[in-house]
């Protein structure tokens, strides 16, 4: 799946660098991925226009990389249903079945409690 996406939005994103959310997006952006980070009140993150939530994004999105609470979860696995990306990543601690079930019904992988920069590291170095 790592090597089928380029274009990740980043839900949770942070600017402060001392978050994970942070730090996984550099990581994501300074190994080629572009980065479209998605955090109400932002204007920008590392260097990448920001976007209150995924219903702003517009254009190609591969992967929706979660950084929210498990029960927040739902709301977004309905908004990517429009911008129908290859996977939905749920981060470490981040669970939620109904929403796993009802994005692989429309044809969206989806991981659970995984870090995407440790599979991405363990895979590619």
């Amino acid at each position: 799946m790592l090597t089928q996406i380029k274009i990740v939005a980043v839900l949770g994103g942070s600017p402060k660098p001392n978050r994970d959310s942070h730090r996984v997006a550099k990581y994501l952006k300074d190994h080629g991925y572009r980065i479209i980070p998605v955090r109400p009140g932002q204007k920008e993150i590392l260097g990448e226009k920001a976007y209150a939530s995924l219903n702003e994004v517009r254009g190609i999105v591969d992967c929706v990389n979660v950084f929210r609470r498990s029960e927040q979860v739902m709301e977004h696995a309905k908004e990517s249903l429009r911008i129908k990306p290859r996977a939905f990543w749920m981060q470490l601690n981040i669970e939620n079945e109904a929403a796993a079930r009802l994005l692989t019904e429309n044809g969206i992988d989806v991981v659970m409690n995984r870090c995407i920069k440790i599979e991405h590291a363990r895979i590619f170095q």
